[in-house]
């Protein structure tokens, strides 16, 4: 008798089948890369559902700030206007500056190095994938986005792109398992490599002598080798130094300067004149970037506090009178601190922000320089 039903494979040999075939496709893909221009499709078709993701957030900003009381706008309408003449007047200078400059390079024969152009993006959603850490922006190829690009935020150095769609990219965070950066210790120039984690644990520190003078404190930036991250932007700070003399080995973890858990604006960096495979600069040039970069966040630190105590004096004139003799203290203690930073100005403070003359905490203030694109 014939039957009707035939009776297929086992569900054992079904499993098997599958399970091959999974780890068949993931081994292709990260020895050759073969599903990029699949993912690189799938993200610009879901694209759109991440812009509808956003909405809410978009009218809840909108909601909050219908909301404002008249006299915060007021307070921040002269705090800006404050801010804009005293922005105006060194943008005049800074100007001036730049023509000498020019002119100076131009008597010395020297090359111009084009500004670095950035480009303000912002992040729409964090990655799904458990074992990586990565975000959503939204700039794509329409924007001129590249694979690579690195990408900071105003405390330090964030990552780089790693897919590209036509309206939206992904970045990997440096915290990422499988992402390694060259970074060099801005207090003896020693270049080592940071190699990310997990964002729930700090950067590991790779590719040094056992006997390195690496302290806790030290602040780490980056180098500029391979050419792909710009020198001198601060990447992370030393928090702990283990050694283990019995294995003559070294463990260093060092906590990255950025807050990789919240982050909402970002800056695209476009690469200057200097290709991939030009020199990188020299480990004095790069600390000298370094330490102008960190005088900058010290000084718009500076600029905050003021804004601060301004707003406050004028919601309560009663504590006037004592912000400004603390403020005069604070005067007098500023004029006997050192005009520079020098090489030996990072502290062996613990802290995370060893740094003399920087406040415990960063300030949201953006510390970079260039032309910003629209």
């Amino acid at each position: 008798m014939k039957r009707i039903f035939h009776r297929g494979p086992s569900l054992s040999l079904r499993l098997f089948i599958a399970a091959s075939a999974a780890i068949a496709l993931i081994i292709v893909d990260s020895r050759f890369s073969s599903f990029i221009k699949i993912r690189t499709y799938m993200d610009t078709a879901i694209s759109p559902f991440y812009f509808l993701a956003n909405v809410p957030r978009s009218l809840l900003d909108g909601i909050s700030e219908a909301l404002a009381t008249r006299q915060q706008l007021e307070l921040e309408n002269r705090a800006l206007r404050q801010e804009l003449l005293l922005k105006s007047s060194d943008l005049q200078l800074l100007k001036q500056f730049k023509y000498e400059n020019i002119r100076l390079r131009e008597l010395l024969g020297s090359p111009l190095r084009q500004d670095e152009y950035k480009m303000v993006t912002q992040v729409m959603s964090s990655g799904t994938d458990p074992y990586s850490d990565q975000v959503v922006i939204d700039k794509g190829s329409n924007n001129g986005v590249y694979e690579g690009q690195p990408v900071i935020s105003d405390r330090g150095v964030i990552g780089q792109v790693t897919a590209v769609g036509k309206f939206t990219s992904r970045v990997v965070l440096i915290c990422d398992i499988s992402h390694a950066l060259p970074v060099q210790v801005l207090r003896n120039d020693i270049r080592v490599i940071a190699a990310g984690g997990g964002c729930s644990d700090d950067l590991v520190l790779e590719h040094f002598f056992s006997n390195a003078d690496i302290r806790v404190g030290d602040v780490l930036v980056t180098s500029g080798l391979g050419g792909r991250f710009p020198e001198g932007y601060p990447v992370a700070i030393v928090t702990s130094v283990k050694v283990d003399n019995q294995r003559a080995y070294t463990v260093i973890h060092a906590k990255p300067t950025a807050d990789l858990q919240r982050l909402r604006y970002l800056l695209l960096l476009w690469a200057n004149d200097r290709g991939d495979d030009a020199p990188p600069s020299a480990a004095d040039a790069v600390n000298q970037l370094a330490q102008q970069r960190l005088r900058q966040i010290i000084d718009n630190v500076h600029n905050r506090a003021d804004w601060d105590e301004r707003k406050s004096n004028e919601t309560d004139p009663a504590l006037s009178t004592q912000a400004h003799d603390q403020r005069h203290s604070h005067a007098i203690k500023d004029t006997q601190r050192p005009a520079t930073l020098d090489k030996g100005s990072v502290s062996n403070d613990p802290t995370p922000n060893a740094i003399s003359g920087a406040p415990a905490q960063a300030t949201n203030t953006p510390f970079v320089q260039g032309t910003v694109m629209p």
